[in-house]
């Protein structure tokens, strides 16, 4: 019997399924060497079919998407008792991603923003909110209960094995599965649990081809405000790149593009927290040792928590901003 196979999408853009599929012909080699049980992206599967299998039964889930509502926590829980191997695949299911931005506020100021501040909305409809159950004459109506707080997939079950990327590239995926493939076909270890799989051990800087010269910043320039110079390191030039707070592996190809790193690689190794790092490489660079001056350089970035954290809030030592209510946390 074919091992089985198992994709499934959270919350997130659906990005990771795409690259799936950007694998080109090599999703042929992947569709003749596993027998696909789960991927409702793509195959008319139901949830009851997943409820059917023994445990262990899949032998690899690749499960895309962060954890921020009911279901998404009930079928990591149902994919984590069916799986053999359970991997995170992509930035949302390994930190959080975009939708962990959802993190630097609670839920009821993203219900109040939805439902009862939106200019898109009708008069008569604002103030009107989403509730889990709702009765109707043909039978009761029920939706997934929102979270408060968005969590990447392994704040809810364990993960064996970790994909990063916004999405992953497609010539990682592919080593990846040809990995996989190898290991089952001719019955090698695995690598050791939590391994960060597709990626490289250094950070992006080493995989640009950008000189770095180390120059001094007075201020951050967005992408539209002045163009780079091809050949220097972005970062010297003034404009953003998390490169030096990113894991190496994804071929530097938004540097490449003139585009600053966005950090969807993750974390280096051995580093706990990816903003708190890209802090510090902004600390050597600033040009200015009087706290007021820096307090304005730093004002030229736009969004700086946001872009310090845009893949890695939800996973990062912060996790969530502690929203206030009456006075208390």
């Amino acid at each position: 019997m074919k091992p089985k196979l198992a994709l499934y999408w959270a919350s997130s853009c659906g990005g990771c399924e795409i690259a799936v599929v950007d694998t080109e012909l090599k999703i042929l080699d992947i569709a003749d060497f596993f027998d696909i049980v789960f991927w409702p992206c793509l195959m008319d599967f139901k949830y009851k079919d997943v409820e059917a299998m023994a445990d262990g039964e899949i032998t690899l889930c690749l499960f895309n998407g962060a954890i921020r509502t009911s279901e998404n926590e009930y079928l990591a829980k149902l994919l984590r008792a069916k799986s053999k191997v359970l991997v995170a695949f992509g930035s949302c299911a390994y930190e959080g991603c975009i939708p962990g931005l959802a993190n630097f506020f609670d839920k009821k100021a993203i219900f109040d923003c939805n439902y009862k501040d939106s200019i898109s909305l009708e008069e008569s409809s604002k103030g009107v909110y989403p509730v889990t159950h709702t009765h109707m004459p043909e039978g009761d109506i029920e939706i997934p209960e929102f979270w408060n707080t968005v969590k990447s997939l392994d704040q809810v079950v364990d993960v064996d094995y970790y994909v990063p990327g916004c999405p992953p590239q497609s010539f990682q995926i592919i080593n990846v599965v040809e990995a996989v493939i190898d290991i089952l076909k001719n019955g090698k270890p695995l690598p050791p649990q939590g391994t960060i799989l597709g990626a490289g051990d250094k950070t992006c800087c080493e995989e640009c081809p950008r000189e770095r010269k180390e120059k001094k910043i007075k201020k951050f320039y967005r992408p539209q405000e002045k163009i780079p110079d091809p050949d220097e390191c972005l970062l010297d030039q003034g404009f953003m790149c998390m490169g030096p707070a990113t894991r190496s592996g994804c071929d530097a190809l938004c540097v490449k593009a003139n585009i600053g790193c966005r950090g969807c690689y993750g974390p280096p190794p051995n580093v706990m927290d990816q903003g708190a790092k890209m802090v510090s490489a902004l600390s050597s660079v600033i040009d200015s040792t009087d706290p007021k001056e820096v307090r304005e350089i730093i004002g030229t970035i736009a969004d700086p928590l946001g872009t310090f954290y845009r893949f890695s809030m939800a996973h990062s030592i912060l996790h969530r901003v502690q929203i206030k209510e009456n006075g208390k946390e």
